[in-house]
């Protein structure tokens, strides 16, 4: 139980901060209600469950590696700089009144979460936190201390997601047409920005390994 609160607390911190994922899932909850929100939300997790289930079978080694590393930050780029633009383009377009029922796919707004999640600051979270958590694990005389930790962290991020977006859903309701267009185009500019940041991180990464 120590070690499950521990990782809930450690989840629910790296969710805190602003990144591409809230950006996204606010956006969305804002303009399509709590369900797409979520699933933006969703999407990320899946890429955090995949990234536990190569811990476990051992390839914590591998996604270390530079050759891995280097070339998700441009990925990551290419993908966050395509929501970006999507985000302002069609500001004004996919948005639902709180009072109506949305028309826009679930699973569109789950792939918007699967590609923001594909972040290189991602993958080295797993591998350097959870890589120290599963060495231990296999030592130790508890052996599902890496599977508890891991949905730790996955419940502290789930508690984050849920109670963001409660508050988007309420203060959708109160916001006109033309201010959920102003925040969507605001995202846009925001996942922008972080695809230059992705950018200026694979030049200096590529700079680090050629040197």
């Amino acid at each position: 139980m120590e070690i499950y609160l521990k990782f809930l607390l450690i989840g629910l911190a790296i969710a805190l901060p602003v990144g591409a994922i809230t950006v996204e899932m606010t956006k969305q909850g804002l303009k399509n209600g709590f369900l797409h929100g979520w699933a933006v939300g969703l999407g990320g997790m899946t890429i955090d469950f995949a990234l536990i289930i190569f811990m476990v079978l051992g390839f914590a080694s591998i996604l270390s590696l530079p050759l891995i590393q280097i070339p998700l930050w441009i990925i990551g780029a290419g993908f966050l700089a395509y929501l970006g633009y999507d985000s302002i383009k069609n500001a004004d377009k996919d948005i639902t009144p709180a009072d109506e029922k949305t028309k826009k796919s679930f699973w569109s707004t789950y792939r918007n979460g699967l590609l923001v999640a594909v972040s290189p600051g991602n993958l080295v979270f797993w591998v350097s936190v959870f890589g120290a958590v599963l060495s231990e694990s296999y030592t130790s005389s508890n052996k599902g201390s890496f599977a508890i930790a891991a949905i730790g962290v996955l419940s502290g991020i789930l508690i984050h997601d849920v109670g963001l977006l409660s508050i988007v859903s309420v203060t959708r309701k109160v916001m006109s047409r033309k201010m959920i267009r102003g925040v969507s185009v605001f995202a846009g500019i925001l996942l922008i920005g972080f695809s230059i940041y992705f950018v200026y991180e694979f030049i200096l990464a590529l700079w680090q390994y050629i040197s």
